[in-house]
């Protein structure tokens, strides 16, 4: 939902909106310097889509655990 206000984070796959309990942290190296990371979060279901996906790409990806303590 853009724009309102959610109960916790959730899921960086498209058209999912479950908690998410996992962050990725990637980069591009063709675009971005090391300083710069984005981070998606996913959900069980999603964890290994979203890690296959970036590793295929051969994108510098650590995954840890993610709670929301974490949610700036």
């Amino acid at each position: 939902m853009i724009g309102g206000d959610l109960a916790h984070a959730t899921c960086s796959r498209a058209g999912c909106s479950e908690r998410a309990t996992w962050r990725l942290d990637w980069r591009n190296p063709k675009l971005h310097t090391e300083e710069r990371v984005k981070t998606w979060l996913a959900c069980e279901d999603h964890v290994g889509f979203l890690q296959d996906f970036l590793a295929a790409r051969d994108f510098p990806l650590t995954v840890s655990a993610y709670t929301e303590e974490q949610q700036a």
